[in-house]
């Protein structure tokens, strides 16, 4: 299988090209099945492409799972899953503890009632409606008290271990939404990222996508090999984190294609940060540094549109799509800002991959 060999619905998306192989393959459409049908269609990994091909026609879900667990590491969904199970389990403690500090608290109200029931009782002898009173008071308020440093010492223990799985979890997220490649973010956390910016309808005139797309990548492949291929989309990548803040949130979102979400950065802001990515990249060397082979110059383009201009995320990425797609036409390494008027006659890419 390779992305001149998939079954194609004409006119649509990668998304919706993909998800037509699916069916024409009989694969069902899951999260984990896109994933893999996304990286043998994107041809990131040759040997992939070629292994699901391998497959034919009418792949079962447990080849489909052999393969997936052999390109890709699912280890951290295991991890979170065994993290939510113990996550659940400190949670029903607590629950048992609340609900006997409940009942604790009931007998400690019924002994108190009965205790003011035999204070009013005028059949009592004051001697002895005092002996008893106190008697009574002494034992449910030490029980009480005991009780009291039993419960707060689990619950203690308990905040403990689920501050730990919390962060345990937090962990793994963020490996399944790590780019194991350039270790930046991936397509999954794009997605989510993206989506999130129309969540709030202030400030998206200072938000902005951009998108970034290494030129001629397919040449650098031929002509060096996958390997090299590898090796030079992870130094563009650092290339591109080097040059912004580091609370800017960068994405790996395609084989040699780049995301950046900008917040709190006016036009001008966004043009000059990405012309100094750029010219950075531009500018470093590309060679093999034990056999001295020069690979040559590597350039990116790039197209960026503010959230303003769009209503939703995945007008925003067609806008943003188009810029680059202008910058690519009209001579590559250059810097594009969408504008009204520039047309695209291609077929787009769809902006969300990792549909539920």
């Amino acid at each position: 299988m390779s992305p001149t060999s998939i079954p194609k619905a004409p006119g649509t998306d990668i998304a919706a090209q993909i998800l037509f192989a699916m069916r024409n393959m009989g694969v069902v459409p899951i999260p984990r099945n896109y994933n893999l049908f996304y990286e043998a269609y994107i041809g990131s990994n040759p040997a992939l492409t070629r292994d699901l091909a391998a497959l034919g026609g009418r792949a079962t879900q447990e080849e489909l799972d052999e393969l997936s667990a052999r390109y890709f590491d699912y280890t951290h969904i295991q991890l979170i899953e065994a993290a939510r199970d113990r996550l659940h389990s400190e949670l029903s403690t607590v629950l048992m503890v609340l609900q006997n500090e409940q009942t604790c608290l009931e007998n400690y109200n019924r002994i108190l009632d009965e205790t003011r029931a035999g204070i009013a009782d005028k059949n009592h002898t004051s001697t002895h409606l005092l002996r008893t009173a106190i008697s009574m008071l002494v034992e449910a308020t030490t029980n009480k008290i005991a009780e009291n440093e039993s419960a707060s010492k689990d619950f203690d223990r308990h905040a403990e271990e689920m501050q730990q799985v919390r962060l345990e979890l937090d962990e793994y997220k963020r490996i399944a939404n790590t780019d194991s490649l350039t270790r930046l973010s991936n397509r999954r956390a794009f997605d989510d990222k993206l989506s999130s910016i129309y969540d709030v309808s202030i400030g998206l005139h200072m938000t902005s996508l951009v998108l970034l797309d290494v030129d001629n990548f397919k040449r650098i492949n031929d002509t060096f090999g996958h390997p090299v291929g590898d090796k030079i989309l992870a130094s563009v990548a650092s290339v591109i984190k080097s040059n912004v803040r580091k609370d800017v949130f960068v994405a790996r979102s395609g084989g040699e294609e780049f995301a950046i979400v900008l917040e709190n950065n006016t036009q001008d802001e966004i043009h000059v940060m990405c012309e100094r990515i750029r010219t950075s990249l531009e500018r470093t060397p590309f060679r093999n540094s034990k056999s001295g082979v020069d690979y040559g110059q590597v350039t990116i383009s790039i197209g960026y549109a503010l959230a303003s201009q769009a209503q939703n995320a995945g007008e925003l990425y067609a806008l943003a799509d188009t810029a680059m797609y202008h910058a690519k036409e009209t001579g590559r390494n250059r810097t594009v800002f969408f504008e009204d008027g520039m047309q695209k006659n291609y077929t787009g890419k769809s902006w969300l991959i990792y549909k539920q």
